[in-house]
């Protein structure tokens, strides 16, 4: 994960437009003007925020989360101002007559001040009602026969335990907290609703679809041509892996219930019978993790040490127990928090937030302060996802571990089989998301409970329990802290493919993408400088994704790997 401090446009350099004998035009001065000081306020609060956020995460003290808050709220205020508001809209009226930087900052400007646009009491509506149904999610706890669960100790159960009832109860138990929270999410939905149409959308999805820069025909075509090229690699993979659970409990394969899946939505595989991938990363420490990951990007010409001596690497009491990387300064003091222990989660992880942070390390120095960041959400997810999908590589398992080549090789099958699960499954999922998400904000009082099951039947192809009506949908608590979010990740898969195929053809490697070996490829290294990182937020995404790869973003390099 990214941690984005703030999404907002600055300036630092302004490109001046002449007009006649090389005079300024008005509009390109005001322009100039108003950049100038958003960009000197916004870089400031930034800074604020990014150095409370990296304390309160490595301390976990009271007074830091304190100064994190008052931060956060000092950049909401400004972005709140009206009058500001207004400015910005006046001159991107007379866009023709600016430089395209001053343009391109202007546009991404207003959207970061446009969300901010709302009444104060429909502000405090939204964020009241999300703070009580996450509190509830924080609170909650599963009952089996009137014993209480914490999640995780229900997820643990249900990967253990081969009886089908019981396997039942513990999937019901993690669905249970949906029934309390659904009526809240329900008014939340419509609260959202309100403040979207204020802004002039016509629902909330449509509102966060556009504050993302995504045309909404063209995120519904992206995910419509995903949905058709990954519909029979999907259903063959699916008949495998339900053979091989149904196995497993002693029961037919068309038997197979949501609850015979060790994830309660199944957005992920259970583990392979075939591999544990934790055994090629045995005997190594947690220091040989992170230098497995030093030497990797050094090797690929994105060296990564000084990044690495700025981060926090290990578990420690009050800290963060997840990860994140983090650009403090957008001037290559970039850093990421990680626990690290030797396993290939772990490694995953680790390789996946350096991806992130020599994203942010290697940004151009030329481009203007705003827009150096990624080009978007989903395209520093891209980069992240391809480095973190290495560690369950067999070509990178055996050049970068200490692990038995022969091993590897003999496993070889079994490990790009366990991936590939993973890619399908997740893709599947993405689009149960994407499209219960639509139909929720276009009528949040339709029967929601039955157009669930009727979406996750469509495109996970499970089966629906039996004269059940409740609010399975309501438990999955992305709804309520990141909305309207989850297709960024999958279009980070996709954009992760086509990478891959670039990187394929520059090295001139005869073979699919998963024989790759990264090992001495500088070349990689000027690739992602050049044509990944120093382009920065300067041109919108689909023209970004077109110049990086040659051509706009598709599916079909996702659905090549897949074969």
């Amino acid at each position: 994960m990214k941690f984005f401090v703030v999404c907002v446009a600055l300036l630092a350099l302004v490109t001046i437009v002449t007009v006649g004998c090389g005079e300024k035009s008005s509009w390109q001065e005001k322009a100039d003007i108003f950049l100038a000081k958003y960009q000197q306020e916004v870089a400031g609060i930034e800074l604020k925020l990014a150095d409370s956020y990296w304390k309160a995460a490595n301390s976990g003290k009271e007074e830091d989360f304190n100064a994190y808050a008052a931060s956060d709220l000092e950049m909401k205020t400004l972005h709140s101002d009206s009058a500001r508001y207004a400015e910005i809209k006046d001159i991107l009226t007379h866009g023709e007559e600016l430089s395209p930087m001053s343009l391109r900052a202007l546009v991404v400007a207003e959207l970061a001040f446009k969300e901010n646009q709302l009444p104060a009491d429909i502000l405090g509506k939204m964020a009241k009602a999300a703070a009580g149904i996450e509190q509830k999610f924080n609170n909650y706890r599963g009952k089996i026969d009137g014993k209480a669960y914490s999640d995780n100790e229900l997820s643990e159960m249900l990967k253990s335990e081969n009886n089908s009832g019981k396997r039942q109860k513990i999937w019901e138990a993690l669905k249970q907290v949906g029934r309390e929270v659904a009526p809240k999410l329900i008014e939340l939905a419509g609260i959202r609703n309100e403040a979207a149409k204020k802004l002039g959308y016509k629902n909330y999805w449509d509102m966060q679809i556009r504050l993302q820069e995504h045309d909404p025909g063209e995120i519904l075509s992206i995910f419509g041509k995903l949905e058709k090229v990954t519909d029979e690699p999907y259903k063959n993979m699916k008949t495998g892996l339900d053979g091989e659970l149904a196995e497993r409990f002693g029961i037919k394969a068309e038997e197979m219930m949501p609850w015979h899946y060790d994830n309660p939505f199944f957005q992920e595989p259970p583990p392979s019978a075939r591999v544990d991938i934790d055994e090629f990363y045995q005997g190594l420490t947690k220091e040989d993790v992170v230098e497995l990951g030093k030497t990797f990007f050094a090797d690929i010409g994105l060296p990564a040490g000084d990044l690495l001596e700025r981060s926090d690497l290990y578990e420690r009491e009050g800290k963060q127990q997840h990860a994140f990387s983090i650009d403090m300064n957008r001037k290559g003091d970039a850093r990421i928090l990680v626990n690290i222990k030797p396993n290939v989660s772990w490694m995953d992880t680790l390789l996946h937030e350096l991806g992130h942070a020599v994203y942010s390390k290697f940004n151009n120095p030329e481009v203007p302060y705003n827009l150096r960041d990624s080009a978007h959400a989903f395209t520093t997810e891209g980069v992240a996802q391809l480095f973190g999908a290495l560690s369950k590589n067999p070509v990178w398992i055996s050049t970068y571990t200490n692990a038995d080549k022969n091993r590897v090789k003999e496993l070889a099958e079994a490990i790009l089989e366990q991936r590939r699960r993973e890619q399908l499954i997740f893709a599947r999922w993405s689009m149960v998301m994407l499209y219960f998400e639509k139909a929720f904000y276009e009528d949040p009082s339709r029967d929601l409970n039955a157009l669930w099951w009727e979406i996750v039947s469509r495109y996970q192809m499970l089966t629906p329990p039996k004269d059940r009506n409740a609010a399975d949908w309501a438990a999955k608590i992305h709804f309520t802290i990141a909305p309207v979010y989850y297709h960024n990740y999958m279009l980070g898969e996709l954009f992760s493919a086509q990478m891959r195929a670039s990187l394929v053809k520059l090295a001139n490697h005869q073979g699919p993408a998963h024989t790759l070996n990264f090992k001495e490829h500088k070349e990689f290294g000027d690739f992602f400088k050049q044509k990944i990182f120093a382009p920065g937020m300067t041109k919108a995404w689909p023209e970004f994704v077109k110049d990086a790869t040659g051509e706009p973003l598709t599916p079909d390099y996702f659905a090549n790997e897949l074969k």
